[in-house]
């Protein structure tokens, strides 16, 4: 397993730096992760439409606690680390909704928001990388696989274990983190930690101690089979 930072995904060599921002109150984009959405809100639908015509990004944005409690005029915030994602399919129904699947592509920092004759919020970016110590106190490879197993232990009935064993051996440790991490249901706060966390070690144990936690079944932050369902605007 490769040890080292893992580069941008192809798909931002050219990115501008702008992207449309997705704001909802339960749902965390990791890298590499796909997420279904149900697009059915107008300045969604038209968000949808510009991204199409464009580079095909959204970055979803987690809503901070309170947001259900500001009046209608405020602009609700969000937290400023986001998961920016390509669509990578489609479909529109008849009356103007659609049906997207998100892959995550990168963590990306928000910088601030254009005023922009819009229905959506528009966000400047800033990518943001992963980073290991270069000495670290442990194997990754072995992280790794240890993660995958317990992911295998918490859903027995699928049969994952060693499918996902066989999966991570030549993945960065981090991409098995997010990977993971855009399997779970977690409550969303919590994948926002995940989501802000850029040290790779620091993330994987922090994952670690979860899973063990929640295969001993002294966690109750797991709230919904594998896999997850469709999400709405």
């Amino acid at each position: 397993m490769d040890d080292a930072s893992t580069e941008l995904d192809v798909d931002l060599k050219d990115f501008s730096g702008l992207a449309p921002l997705f704001p909802l109150p339960n749902v965390v984009l990791f890298p590499q992760a796909l997420l279904p959405l149900h697009i059915f809100e107008p300045r969604y639908r038209k968000m949808t439409a510009d991204a199409l015509d464009g580079e095909r990004l959204i970055a979803m944005s987690l809503l901070r606690p309170g947001w259900d409690l500001l009046p209608s005029s405020k602009i609700p915030p969000i937290h400023s680390i986001v998961g920016l994602g390509k669509i990578i399919a489609h479909e529109k129904l008849d009356d103007g909704r659609y049906y997207l699947v998100l892959r995550g592509l990168a963590r990306a920092k928000l910088l601030g928001e254009q005023k922009v004759d819009l229905p959506y919020r528009l966000g400047q970016l800033e990518l943001c990388r992963d980073f290991m110590n270069e000495q670290p106190q442990f194997s990754r490879h072995d992280r790794a696989e240890e993660l995958a197993s317990l992911f295998g232990k918490l859903f027995p009935e699928i049969k994952l274990q060693k499918l996902f064993l066989q999966a991570v051996s030549d993945l960065p440790l981090g991409t098995v983190c997010d990977l993971l991490l855009g399997s779970l249901s977690l409550p969303p706060e919590l994948s926002q930690q995940f989501q802000n966390e850029l040290d790779v070690d620091a993330r994987s144990q922090k994952l670690l101690e979860f899973l063990q936690n929640a295969v001993k079944g002294s966690t109750t932050n797991l709230k919904q089979k594998f896999p997850p369902k469709f999400s709405e605007n």
